[in-house]
């Protein structure tokens, strides 16, 4: 069966979604919209850098919601609830990058309505790039007993998110330190993982008796340091670290970490990626403890990063290989705690020959 999919938005993981959608040999792309009208009734391959997909963009959230598809992958850069609801309501599936990956349902009551009213389902893969946090730790603990502590940890050269505005006006570097700590950053950033920590202690058996606390620091440069945002001054934030923890009284038990730095030289603190290089890292302590090193998520160099950033084309990938299982979900939000194990899918020359 083919699932017709729309994509929502058009940056780096709405193109990367697209990419993604036209390799998988169970989906169909018929929709696609933009934000600017500029891009409006253009061909969506034309968007993408390739050839014509006779699939035109629109600006207009009426055009799509007449639409006839099975599913929208939402990937803005900041969600809208109400469209969210609008889409649900239309009968639309959507899987998003942006929300909803492990939402209080007694405050998501408009959300659970529209998934009623369309028969459809909600899905929040997450960023980070959709898993790390949540889905994988869950899948490795099964193999330990007795676990203590769950950490999942990023460590990224920033320098290779080819989103210049995002990353000076949005997450703040380049700024002084004081505007970083009062950014939307934490906020943002903080709707997602404190849902995941949340998630992973929960379905651990911890239940509601947690408090999740927050930490956000930066480190600034102590020299010039040229990147792609534009060089940044001494005094000025070039690295930041977040961590969010789930805690049993006064003891971490679940955490999420992550550590954006511009680079390894000329910070205060001077903090590094330390001898793994950039990488994901995933650790249960229990019996036994387990340490998961997860690389190829982060690009090998800076202008490789800012060309075709995996983490982005990952995070794209992972909606996408989701769809099919959230179009066969029963209605309302669907967490990775609903869903069967999700796969993605061959090369489509292999499935060709496999089904010859």
């Amino acid at each position: 069966m083919t699932y017709r999919v729309i994509q929502w938005a058009t940056g780096g993981v709405g193109r990367a979604a697209i990419e993604a959608v036209l390799q998988h040999p169970d989906l169909e792309l018929v929709g696609c919209w933009v934000h600017s009208a500029e891009k409006a009734g253009c061909d969506v391959g034309e968007l993408i850098g390739g050839p014509d997909l006779g699939v035109r963009a629109t600006d207009s959230l009426d055009e799509i919601l007449a639409m006839d598809a099975d599913c929208v992958v939402y990937a803005p850069l900041v969600p809208d609830p109400g469209v969210v609801v609008q889409l649900l309501r239309s009968g639309k599936n959507v899987v998003t990058p942006v929300g909803w990956v492990y939402p209080d349902r007694s405050r998501a009551g408009e959300i659970i309505a529209a998934c009623e009213a369309g028969q459809a389902s909600l899905h929040g893969t997450g960023i980070h790039p959709g898993g790390m946090t949540e889905r994988f730790p869950l899948t490795f603990s099964a193999v330990t007993a007795g676990v203590t502590h769950v950490r999942s940890e990023e460590f990224s050269d920033i320098r290779t998110y080819g989103a210049p505005d995002v990353v000076r006006q949005v997450m703040g570097f380049g700024g002084t330190p004081a505007d970083a700590l009062a950014g939307p950053m934490v906020a943002a950033l903080g709707s997602g993982f404190r849902q995941s920590v949340r998630m992973v202690a929960a379905e651990m058996g911890l239940g509601a008796g947690v408090k999740v606390t927050t930490e956000h620091t930066v480190a600034v440069a102590t020299a010039p340091i040229d990147t792609p945002i534009g060089v940044i001054e001494p005094g000025q934030v070039a690295g930041q670290r977040f961590v969010w923890a789930a805690q049993v009284g006064d003891t971490p038990v679940v955490t999420a970490v992550v550590n954006w730095l511009m680079g390894e030289e000329h910070l205060d603190p001077a903090w590094t990626f330390g001898e793994g290089g950039e990488r994901y890292e995933i650790e249960i302590q229990g019996d036994p403890p387990l340490f998961i090193t997860i690389k190829g998520l982060q690009p090998e160099t800076v202008a490789a990063g800012v060309l075709r950033n995996p983490g982005v084309i990952g995070t794209a990938n992972h909606c996408v290989s989701a769809i099919p299982y959230v179009v066969r979900a029963a209605p309302g939000i669907t967490t990775y705690l609903d869903l069967p194990l999700i796969a993605g899918r061959m090369a489509p020359h292999l499935v060709a020959e496999a089904s010859a």
